[in-house]
């Protein structure tokens, strides 16, 4: 039998039979079995005569038999080899309990319910993903070879085998008996915890007279207990939080060329991991369960079949330099891809898409959930979020949605409709005293409005409706997002007003009219008070409202400043979410800053995110405490040489005659002004132990935005090597992952068991 078989679990569909107890579990039909030999071994074959054998005391009296409790296993591709890994405890018991039913078909959901296992099928099954059917075992026996780094579950048919032959040496106190099967292999049974397989090494000859001299001996492990095998610890089914993950440019998050899959289970586990740490005590109280993570995947419908956009760039692309030329087209082009009309719309469409099915999916198969719903975007992945929950609307409920947008697109007859749709029909008198109808109310400005005496609010609402909804189809596919500088009436070159008819003309020319003004706009920048932008996209509505939207590695800050943003309004807020949070590595060479766009005349310093052990890095704390040192180095210095020269300038004034007491102040004036001068330092400090309360907008509800890892040590040395690890490392991140938890729940009411140091 080959290495790769045997990898893949031993022998082939015609195993020796089974034993009528393990015949509920399998179904082996009896022409396809064959008898397992028994026969002593020779003196040839004891343990001394290999180098592999492990050295255990030997028990004079035999144990009882005891049955063996099996443990159920899942494998996992690897390159050519498969890998197995076992579930937890509570989902290995389900599954048994399953397998010992009566029903002809049992369906268990496993790994918090992200997976089904089909028991009688042996398959695993994803649930909100794409991914191959993945073999399920029941395993009770074990090998691993000398190259090995874990052992290796045996198929079923096999186990209860050497079960069955295992059940017999105990029973009647017979070992160093030798196993031989049809597939050239041969178990031998010295005693209860040494049991060594041996594999035929080609054709096996006539002059081969003991399994010695095979190929070298594998290790049989009887038990899961028994291997070494690190069983993990089961989810807890309480979800508090539902978390969706998008990823950036490119199919693979990391420099393993992971999927986003991947990756997720990560963070997932961290967040686990940090549970069990950070909130034990609220754990063991009930008030804790776990944080769901669902990724959300648009790389591969943007590059699939259906848009065909692969092969139109493969046509193009030159055939040097061919890995590279790939790489480029797989990853980097998705940048530019979310800056063309046709495929922004693509990408946009395919995360609400994503991200609503997977909501529902998970409200069906967690119908007891009542948490609130956050967002993460690392990378581009963010700025898609960005532009999303900058274009979300507030007037209408989520769940009424799709009513909305049919009827929209039937047309708005009268002003009436359009008011009850917002819920302002209590502003329809004035309008009718001014004889507005919708295509008058199209031309007004904002200015306008208010000169009526309508709210902000309202006014907006009515702005936004007319300028999405109510408009023609023309003008639509010439500018659908425009900003509010755009509902100005247009002007002329002499700079006056153009009429009606004009402003239909300029609607059918949308070429000339994106080239003049620039007003296609990603992002709604009516919030920003700035009518400037990039393409031209009709954004979807998500199914919930979001309660914060962390960005990891995020270039939002850049994006906005090369669309004409200069600044953000202290007082925007996203209109569905209240909650937002600037995640960035110190060398990432893709993040840039938020709130320098709030709050440009402040100079702030990012938020340090404290390590997931309390306080800073060691060397961290060090760099500090050497600027300190410096910065008092430097402040005694100068106030020494400040000291000197004051005495030398006051010598002169010793021999005059004394001054008047209300000059006293002239000379106490140095010792004012080295005050001054060392209060700065005693701000800075306080300024620094108090940046957390500073308020920085709305954005964030008031709160710091820009948070910053803390680099490892390593990373310090050189941050240039380390720039390209630097914006893929927040999935691995522990920092990043508890400052998640802490937000999430700190607006649930629990605290950490140990404050923060």
């Amino acid at each position: 039998m080959s290495e790769s078989r045997v990898r893949q679990g031993g022998l082939s569909p015609s195993d020796p039979p089974l034993q009528d107890q393990f015949e509920k579990c399998h179904a082996v039909t009896a022409e396809n079995t064959a008898e397992v030999q028994e026969l002593p071994v020779v003196d040839e074959a004891s343990p001394s005569s290999a180098s592999s054998f492990e050295m255990v005391d030997m028990e004079p009296v035999p144990a009882p038999y005891q049955k063996v409790q099996p443990h159920w296993f899942f494998s996992r591709q690897a390159d050519d080899n498969v890998d197995w890994f076992p579930f937890s405890r509570e989902d290995s018991e389900k599954l048994e309990n399953a397998c010992n039913s009566e029903e002809e078909e049992v369906v268990v959901a496993v790994d918090g319910e992200r997976y089904d296992i089909h028991v009688k099928e042996r398959k695993r099954y994803a649930v909100y993903w794409e991914q191959a059917p993945a073999e399920v075992r029941r395993c009770t026996w074990f090998y691993r070879g000398d190259k090995d780094t874990r052992f290796i579950p045996y198929s079923e048919q096999f186990s209860n085998s050497l079960e069955e032959a295992y059940m017999k040496a105990v029973t009647k106190d017979e070992w160093k008996k030798k196993l031989e099967f049809p597939t050239g292999e041969t178990i031998i049974l010295h005693n209860p915890k040494l049991i060594m397989q041996y594999q035929p090494m080609g054709f096996q000859e006539d002059w081969v007279s003991s399994p010695s001299e095979h190929t070298r001996p594998r290790t049989v492990k009887r038990g899961v207990e028994n291997t070494f095998v690190e069983v993990p610890d089961g989810e807890p089914e309480k979800v508090d939080h539902l978390v969706f993950m998008v990823h950036g440019i490119g199919p693979a998050c990391d420099l393993r060329f992971r999927s986003i899959i991947q990756c997720v289970n990560d963070f997932r586990s961290a967040t686990l991991s940090l549970l069990s740490t950070h909130y034990k005590q609220s754990q063991q109280d009930g008030m804790v369960g776990r944080v769901e993570f669902l990724p959300v995947n648009w790389h591969s419908a943007l590059h699939g079949d259906a848009t065909g956009v692969d092969a139109d760039i493969q046509r193009i692309t030159l055939p040097s330099i061919s890995r590279l030329r790939h790489f480029t087209n797989d990853t980097l082009l998705d940048l530019f891809f979310y800056n063309s009309p046709t495929y922004c719309q693509t990408i946009v469409d395919t995360v609400a898409s994503e991200i609503n099915r997977l909501h529902t999916l998970f409200k069906q198969r967690h119908p007891e959930f009542s948490g609130e719903v956050s967002v993460v975007g690392h990378s581009l992945g963010s700025l898609i979020l960005f532009d999303m929950l900058t274009n979300q609307r507030i007037s209408v409920e989520p769940t009424k949605e799709p009513l909305l947008e049919a009827s929209s697109h039937q047309g708005c007859d009268t002003l009436h409709q359009a008011l009850t749709k917002l819920g302002l029909q209590q502003f329809l008198p004035t309008l009718q005293a001014e004889n507005l109808d919708l295509d008058s109310l199209a031309l007004c400005q904002d200015n306008d409005l208010k000169d009526l005496g309508i709210p902000l609010g309202p006014r907006k609402k009515i702005l936004n409706y007319v300028k999405r909804k109510c408009l023609s189809e023309d003008c639509k596919v010439a500018a659908t997002r425009l900003g509010p500088g755009a509902l100005n009436p247009p002007q002329d070159s002499s700079g006056s007003e153009v009429d009606g008819d004009q402003l239909s003309k300029s609607a059918r020319q949308p070429t000339q009219l994106h080239r003049a003004q620039s007003i296609t706009s990603a992002v709604d920048y009516e919030y920003f008070n700035v009518g400037i932008g990039q393409v031209s996209v009709e954004y979807p509505q998500l199914a919930f409202r979001p309660q914060t939207f962390f960005a990891f590695g995020s270039p939002i800050g850049m994006f906005l400043t090369v669309r004409g943003l200069k600044r953000i309004d202290p007082n925007y807020t996203f209109p569905t979410c209240k909650s937002f949070y600037n995640i960035y590595h110190p060398f990432d060479p893709v993040a840039y800053r938020i709130e320098p766009m709030i709050v440009p005349e402040v100079d702030l310093e990012p938020m340090l995110i404290p390590h997931h052990k309390g306080r800073k890095r060691m060397h961290l704390e060090l760099k500090d405490s050497l600027t300190r040192m410096g910065m008092d180095l430097k402040n005694n210095v100068l106030g020494s040489l400040r000291t000197a020269w004051q005495s030398l300038s006051r010598l002169p004034v010793a021999a005059l005659p004394p001054v008047e007491a209300g000059e006293t102040a002239i000379v106490e004036t140095p010792q004012e002004t080295q005050g001054v001068c060392d209060e700065p330092d005693m701000s800075g400090s306080a300024e620094e132990k108090d940046q957390s309360q500073i308020k920085v907008g709305m954005l964030n509800g008031g709160r710091r935005i820009d948070y910053v890892l803390q680099e490892k040590p390593i990373e310090s040395f050189n941050e240039y090597l380390f720039a390209i690890q630097s914006h893929l490392c927040y999935w691995e991140s522990e920092d990043a992952a508890l400052l998640l938890l802490k937000e999430i729940y700190d607006k649930l009411d629990v605290a950490f068991d140990q404050p923060q140091q």
